[in-house]
């Protein structure tokens, strides 16, 4: 299986709305030929670091569990240590949560998401420009 989990639903980096329409550019960053993480992959991080649990992760992003359990499993194997320890347990018992590396790895990829919408601002509002109204 490949590591970067690929066909999976993306959020997409957001930079500007324009009325009810979103506009902007996602950013998925390679780092082996075949191990990536995006938008998605850093989704379900957040979801799993807010909520204490895949399946409330893979929910929020409109993504069964199967899905979300499988990019964790990726994550989990394609990095050094895993990125998200789980315990069983049942209802009220069980649960995710972020490792250290987990956390590093989310915070690094949000900070290259922000750092990526004030570089292409500008190149944004002139592609927008050129377009036909």
């Amino acid at each position: 299986m490949r590591c970067c989990g690929k066909g999976q639903k993306s959020a997409t980096l957001w930079s500007m709305k324009a009325g009810n329409k979103r506009v902007g550019a996602r950013l998925r960053i390679i780092l082996e030929p075949d191990i990536a993480i995006g938008p998605g992959k850093a989704d379900v991080l957040q979801g799993i670091k807010e909520t204490g649990s895949i399946a409330a992760a893979g929910r929020r992003m409109g993504m069964s569990y199967k899905r979300a359990w499988l990019l964790v499993e990726t994550m989990n194997r394609c990095f050094k240590t895993p990125l998200v320890e789980t315990s069983r347990g049942g209802r009220r018992q069980g649960g995710a949560s972020l490792t250290a590396a987990g956390e590093e790895v989310l915070a690094r990829y949000r900070r290259m998401e922000t750092r990526t919408i004030k570089a292409i601002a500008k190149e944004m509002r002139e592609l927008r420009r050129l377009l036909r109204r």
